[in-house]
Formats: C-alpha cells, structure tokens, sequence
C-alpha cells in the first residue's frame, strides 16, 4: 500500500479546477439569456413592402421640396377667371388685344372700357379655351370701366375673388396677369407705390381719378386685366401706364381702377 503523502491528502488538493468550469458555464447560461432577453424585447423587424418604400421616399422628397412661390400661387388662383379680348373692325380687321376677368356666375367681365370702346365685334377667349364673341352691358366711360356679356360661357364659371384695396398699404406685393405686347397669359409682380393717383386722359376728357398706381410692368396688352393682392385677390382693373417718352410702353409706372370702384359695374355691392 502507497503510503499517503502531504500532497494527497484532501484538504492539500488543488481547489480551482472545479470552480473554473463553473464560472464558464454560468458565463454562457448568462449570455444566452440575455440573448433570449433581447430577443424578445428587440424581435426582428418585420421587412417594409414595396408600397411602404416608396410612401417613405414620396415623405423625404416633399420635405427636401420647397413651397411654390407665392406668385405662382396667385397666378394659379387667379387663371381660370382669366379671359383675353380681342377686339376688331366690321371687317374683321384686329384693331386691339387685352385682357378682363369674370366676376360673377353669370360669367360677366370686368374689362378696362377704352379696350372696347369703338369695336364692332368683341372676341373672347377665356382660360378654358372657350371662344365666345361678347357685348357691352354696361359701361363706366368716366372711370375706363365696361362689362361684358358672352354669348357663350365655357363650361366651367369661375368668378374671381374680389379683395379690398383699402386693406392694402404702400409697399404690398402685387401682381398683374395680362397679355403684353401679345404674349397671352403673361404674369408681372411689384408693389402697390401709391394711392387715390390722378392720371389726365387729354383730348378734353376728365382725368381719372382714385387710381391705385403700382410697379408690376404692364405693356400694351394688360389694359383691362386683374391687379391681384398677395392671396390672389382682385383689387383693381388695370388702366394705363405712365411713360415719360410719351410712348405706349412701360416705364415703371402703371395704374389700376380700384375694384372698390369698378367692381360696382357689375352690380357688386359697395365696401
């Protein structure tokens, strides 16, 4: 029989071999669970279909998109109450071109009067694409303001909205939508310069009087056309512009016939 040295005997053996496993397996039953924790509070995302893509590409492109410009909202507001005239002899030679807008469901137009005055037949062409031939009923001589009648409405009647010019300060946005020098359904913006203008007419004529002046180019082409606040409201018919040269042509000046005034043509109520 071996005889039993110090080094046999039990309590002299080496403690650490047993404690080192279990440290090991704890380890993993540890990590496993906190796998199985995750799991189930983290599960696997569920893969987005194709639609719910391009929902989130449509999301991110509009918010890197920036808003149209104001004036392009105004002009969009105001197109399908837009209507060109031309004017012409008994011969059917054109002796002028300008512009107006419906301002009731009649489909009534609001026009500058000098744009019609002396024409024997009146054309108009409203944002549809309808062409009607048209008649005075009513007229204010006095102010350049006349009513127009179609004999045929397009299909569609979009009266303009009318705003108050009293409302409007010195330095406001605005805009004019017209046919200058021919290029039809043309856009120009400035700003309100002025109020309660003269402008004298020669020939013996009366001056027109309480005129909105404002710096929105116009041209040959505009005189009857709307002068539009910033939410695309009609504030004034435009009338004529001013030009040092005494030539029809821009200068940086132009004038418009309050709505306040000429909208009472159409039988609008005053305000």
């Amino acid at each position: 029989m071996r005889q039993q040295t110090k080094s046999d005997h039990p309590q002299n053996r080496s403690p650490q071999r047993f404690p080192r496993a279990w440290m090991i397996i704890s380890g993993l039953i540890a990590v496993a669970a906190g796998a199985i924790f995750l799991q189930t509070r983290s599960p696997n995302p569920i893969p987005l279909s194709e639609d719910e893509v391009d929902e989130i590409v449509e999301r991110a492109l509009a918010a890197a998109t920036p808003p149209p410009a104001q004036s392009a909202q105004v002009y969009q507001t105001i197109l399908p109450s837009f209507v060109t005239i031309q004017t012409q002899r008994r011969d059917g030679e054109e002796i002028g071109l300008g512009a107006g807008v419906v301002v009731n469901a009649n489909s009534d137009i609001l026009t500058a009067f000098h744009v019609v005055a002396g024409a024997s037949v009146i054309n108009v062409v409203f944002a549809d694409g309808t062409h009607a031939q048209a008649e005075i009923i009513a007229a204010e001589p006095e102010n350049d303001i006349a009513v127009l009648r179609p004999s045929q409405p397009p299909a569609v009647i979009v009266p303009a909205l009318l705003g108050n010019p009293r409302a409007m300060r010195i330095g406001d946005e605005a805009f004019v939508v017209g046919n200058p020098l021919g290029f039809i359904d043309s856009m120009s913006a400035g700003v309100i310069s002025g109020f309660e203008r003269t402008l004298p007419l020669g020939d013996d004529r009366a001056p027109l009087t309480g005129l909105i002046q404002f710096d929105a180019a116009v041209n040959p082409g505009n005189s009857g056309g709307p002068l539009l606040n910033r939410a695309g409201q009609v504030v004034g018919i435009v009338t004529a512009l001013a030009s040092p040269s005494e030539q029809n042509r821009f200068a940086g000046i132009g004038f418009a016939v309050p709505i306040t005034i000429a909208g009472g043509a159409a039988g609008a109520p005053p305000y």
